[in-house]
């Protein structure tokens, strides 16, 4: 089967823009060492440990800090919350600890960043991860959450819309 050729990356990446997705902040470290950035590659895919995966650019600082760090948390955006998910996918310019200068943060019970507003928030500890071309897969198993109110903030074709529910 390994001479069967995959599609191109353009194909790939305009199919996978028909899949809704939630969009999050990852994040790790604390004061100056904070690192975070916007995903919307994020599913869980076990109960027993509760773990979940999340795909991070293997260039990115995030990708660094999580393996120096060893834990994350992941902060699910609101639709209210487009403009951070954009600062943190950088395209307001800002970089490293500076991004997380326009909203009120916790260190959580792991001592990682956490979105005081998200309507979701999932402490982990990196249990595995794997390089896989340009990124890395890491499972983090989830030993804290917290929840509150609000309509999620998803990404699909390509924008960021609100998913509303009753």
């Amino acid at each position: 089967m390994s001479d069967i050729q995959s599609i191109e990356a353009t194909e790939f990446r305009q199919a996978m823009r028909n899949l809704a997705s939630g969009v999050c902040i990852v994040a790790t470290g604390t004061a100056v060492g904070r690192r975070g950035l916007t995903v919307s590659s994020i599913t869980s895919i076990c109960m027993e440990p509760p773990c979940l995966l999340v795909g991070i650019n293997a260039s990115s600082e995030t990708h660094d800090a999580i393996l120096a760090n060893g834990t994350f948390g992941v902060s699910m955006l609101g639709g209210n919350q487009q403009d951070l998910a954009l600062r943190f996918a950088g395209r307001h310019g800002a970089n490293g600890v500076h991004r997380f200068d326009t909203a009120p943060w916790d260190q959580g019970v792991l001592d990682v960043p956490v979105l005081q507003s998200a309507i979701c928030v999932l402490e982990c500890v990196l249990h595995h991860h794997q390089l896989v071309a340009t990124h890395r897969i890491f499972i983090g198993r989830v030993v804290a959450t917290r929840s509150a109110q609000g309509n999620p903030l998803i990404n699909f074709r390509g924008e960021l819309r609100t998913l509303l529910y009753g």
